[in-house]
Order: C-alpha cells, then sequence, then structure tokens
C-alpha cells in the first residue's frame, strides 16, 4: 500500500522509497527512510495534502509524492 491510502489514524512503517532523482533525495533527506514508522494524522478535505507524524514532528506532503512511499500497517 502506499502513503496516499493510509487512512487517519493508522500506524504504519515505510517499506521503500521511490521515486527519480531530486525527489527521492528530498523524500530522504525528510527522514522518509525504510523501517521508520509513520501516522496519518490530517487529509486536507480535497485529499490534497496529507499530514504524516513521524520522528517526533509533522510533516506535510502532496498527494503526488505520498504515492511515492510503499508502507505497511503496523500491528504492533
Amino acid at each position: 500500500m502506499t502513503l496516499d491510502r493510509l487512512p487517519i489514524g493508522t500506524d504504519a512503517v515505510i517499506t521503500a522509497v521511490g521515486g527519480e532523482g531530486a525527489l527521492r533525495c528530498r523524500l530522504l533527506d525528510m527522514g522518509l527512510i525504510p523501517k521508520t514508522k509513520v501516522v496519518v494524522k490530517k487529509i486536507a478535505p480535497m485529499g490534497d495534502p496529507i499530514e504524516i507524524r513521524l520522528r517526533g514532528y509533522e510533516l506535510t506532503l502532496r498527494k503526488e509524492e505520498a504515492k511515492e512511499i510503499e508502507v505497511e500497517e503496523d500491528l504492533s
């Protein structure tokens, strides 16, 4: 599943970060690396942008950016 499809309040773990070139580097620089736990906090009324919580801070991503991040639900 990708981050843009994760429901609000659901815990997940990043499994892979896609994208090309500068976009991928930017996502990794923001702390979106595999095995990082994330929680979707808010989604704008039209679905874009998405606010997530990771590593103790909130980050807002566009839906197109969130589509590049593969996650799986954290069942622990």
